[in-house]
């Protein structure tokens, strides 16, 4: 693959190997342990689908009730493993923001202890462990770029605070990675806040992207992931659906790793930056797939996927 895009390595850090398929796993399995410490009984998040389900399973483990609020077009797969899982599922036909909406009424109301993205500070504390993670597996290095797709942007500012312990305790220098923060045509915010040099992203209006984990219209911490972004060096950047489309595409007939749309952005990304320049040849990149590919059904007439002819079984008895 490396070679093929003309760039010195490429990694791809795979969290579709986690318990629940995803990279949410690692921030709430210790936020839902923090809350059981701190005596919830409780929970509840807004989620595009992977962060409910994640919170579901170890809910159901700690002995918890937990709510989660989805937009109605979250991959049917996600919502049969949270229900599996448990967990009380309310559907609304709208975006992650609106969902945000109706848990903050529940927390209000029935004291649901609230797991929403950086409303604790746990899921950042389960997030930075891909930093610690990322330099034990690279043998004490680090690599010259992260490409990160970005939606609350948990994940790139977790990162970011475990680059900043490693040097604290001695295991790093003040070099730091790249961040390249990734989002979609049809919702970018932090690519708009990074380009015009503010702070702080505007809302996105009519979001609209198939990576529904980067379908955030408005991010909590948007100025936490601009500053991690700008003070490495790095830049934001936004692709489209096209273009996320053909590299799952791609990465699954190349290299046999089936990506999620959110981890495909991030090809799609590196793809578009080598041929700019923002992403020379010389570097060692890493992509990361958020979860497995096998969440996200792909529909073949989409990808223009030849799947045949029904196999004449008549024939094949004869034989």
């Amino acid at each position: 693959c490396a070679s093929r895009l003309g760039v010195s390595r490429v990694w791809i850090k795979d969290e579709g190997q986690n318990p629940t398929g995803s990279f949410k796993d690692r921030g709430l399995r210790l936020a839902v342990s923090r809350a059981l410490e701190l005596g919830a009984k409780e929970l509840a998040l807004p989620s595009a689908g992977n962060a409910g389900s994640a919170a579901a399973a170890y809910g159901a483990a700690a002995g918890l009730r937990v709510h989660v609020v989805v937009p109605s077009d979250t991959p049917r797969p996600i919502l049969e493993e949270m229900a599996a899982f448990g967990a009380d599922v309310e559907l609304l036909n709208g975006l992650i923001s609106d969902c945000g909406k109706v848990v903050r009424k529940g927390v209000e109301q029935y004291g649901w202890f609230d797991l929403s993205t950086l409303k604790e500070p746990y899921r950042v504390e389960g997030k930075k462990t891909t930093g610690y993670e990322l330099h034990e597996q690279l043998g004490g290095r680090l690599p010259d770029s992260i490409v990160y797709p970005t939606g609350g942007g948990t994940g790139l500012i977790g990162m970011w605070k475990a680059f900043n312990e490693l040097e604290a305790i001695g295991w790093i220098g003040s070099k730091r990675p790249r961040m390249v923060a990734v989002q979609a045509e049809g919702c970018a915010p932090i690519v708009k806040a990074f380009d015009e040099g503010t702070r702080h992203a505007e809302p996105w209006a009519d979001a609209s992207t198939i990576a529904s984990g980067i379908r955030v219209p408005a991010a909590v911490g948007d100025f936490l992931i601009l500053d991690a972004v700008r003070e490495s060096g790095g830049f934001a950047v936004a692709v489209s659906d096209d273009a996320i489309n053909a590299a799952h595409l791609e990465c699954a007939k190349l290299e046999g790793i089936l990506l999620c749309p959110e981890g495909a952005a991030t090809l799609a990304a590196l793809i578009q930056e080598l041929a700019s320049g923002r992403i020379e040849s010389d570097e060692q990149v890493m992509l990361f797939n958020c979860a497995t590919g096998l969440k996200y059904p792909m529909q073949s007439e989409h990808h223009n996927i030849d799947l045949g002819k029904p196999i004449d079984y008549d024939f094949i008895r004869n034989c």
